[in-house]
């Protein structure tokens, strides 16, 4: 047999083999997770902490920006380069330097900044430490009590060495319920 012909046949099973892989077993797999007592109630959703669950007024901590609508992901491929996202990014910076009363120099990237699929419930803990004095007020709670809230749903780097600290906005929250 020649060569072309051997790498042809080794090409072809590779092709098969990643077929199988991605087309068939990872779609099954995602599919029997799904299925997963737990998941669902009544058909409908559970409610969860992996995504961001945005509430309304200054009680609350707030999220990343989205530009996903609910139950659709999504982001936009617009870069540091486009005017229209810097005029995006400046007028955020602006609007959630007002709401926290601080300079605009004092905003963490993240608040001005969306995650790539527009649902990710963590925020850096900059960013909700910024919230702390609006918070606090809102709910009646010592400044200090937020902050061991934020010190409670702040999860450390991924493997100890993989990204960065985040603070689940959905988790702080709920406790932010429970807490008053």
């Amino acid at each position: 047999m020649n060569a072309f012909v051997k790498q042809a046949l080794a090409g072809l099973r590779v092709l098969l083999v990643l077929t199988v892989i991605t087309g068939v077993l990872y779609p099954a797999a995602v599919w029997a997770v799904s299925r997963l007592p737990g998941l669902h109630a009544n058909a409908e959703a559970v409610d969860t902490t992996l995504v961001a669950v945005p509430r309304d007024g200054d009680r609350w901590f707030v999220a990343r920006p989205s530009a996903a609508t609910l139950p659709a992901s999504g982001g936009a491929n617009k870069g540091e380069l486009n005017t229209d996202y810097d005029a995006v990014v400046a007028q955020r910076r602006a609007e959630v330097a007002q709401r926290e009363g601080v300079g605009e120099a004092q905003v963490p990237e993240d608040a001005v900044t969306a995650s790539a699929s527009g649902l990710d419930p963590l925020i850096s803990p900059a960013y909700a430490a910024l919230q702390v004095p609006r918070v606090a007020r809102e709910n009646g709670l010592a400044p200090d009590v937020v902050r061991r809230l934020i010190t409670d749903h702040t999860d450390g780097r991924s493997l100890g060495f993989l990204g960065e600290p985040g603070v689940n906005v959905t988790a702080l929250n709920r406790a932010l319920d429970a807490a008053k």
